[in-house]
């Protein structure tokens, strides 16, 4: 996604503030080419473990929530592009409250998506209306949570930023927490 003015794409030295660094990754993106969009292309891997996925679903709704964690991980081993389960893996570290595993989970996820994107940028939208994109938006949104939590509020900032930039029209009502968090830093 190109930038706004003044903003420089993923990928650029003001990135390792957030730590953010190219990553060798199996996502890609791709144009769809009757809507100018882009949408993400999961590797392989992921979209054969796409049925366990909804296993580990059903063990959570179980109340199963060590042994859906167990096969989570197990899954990242054969398949550490996985955007679903890291966004799945953060979610759950979320309801504990444990900030920095979440923002590991939905950081990693992060990463590996931007990853994708061709050095310039996507010249047009990545929209979250896509099934295939809504894991990489959840795992942002989670990740500025978690940041913002942890007291890394201009980098949450940066990545609800990037997040309306890949999506403008503001799916996830992100622009709330960007004026919410724009009152906070006068404050501080």
């Amino acid at each position: 996604m190109k930038q706004r003015k003044g903003n420089k794409p993923a990928g650029s030295a003001d990135d390792d503030e957030l730590g953010f660094r190219r990553r060798p990754t199996t996502l890609r993106v791709r144009r769809r080419p009757a809507e100018k969009a882009w949408e993400l292309v999961h590797p392989r891997c992921a979209l054969e473990r796409a049925e366990d996925l909804e296993e580990v679903q059903l063990m959570l709704e179980a109340g199963e929530t060590d042994i859906a964690i167990d096969e989570l991980r197990w899954l990242l081993n054969g398949c550490a592009d996985f955007v679903a389960a890291h966004r799945l893996l953060g979610e759950l570290a979320l309801t504990d409250e444990d900030w920095r595993l979440a923002r590991g989970h939905f950081g990693y996820a992060y990463e590996i998506v931007l990853s994708a994107f061709p050095p310039g940028g996507l010249d047009g939208p990545l929209p979250h209306r896509l099934a295939a994109n809504q894991p990489f938006f959840e795992s942002a949104k989670g990740l500025a949570l978690c940041l913002h939590k942890l007291g890394k509020r201009k980098l949450a900032r940066r990545v609800v930023e990037q997040l309306l930039v890949c999506d403008p029209s503001d799916p996830l009502g992100l622009r709330n927490w960007q004026d919410a968090w724009a009152d906070e830093s006068r404050l501080d």
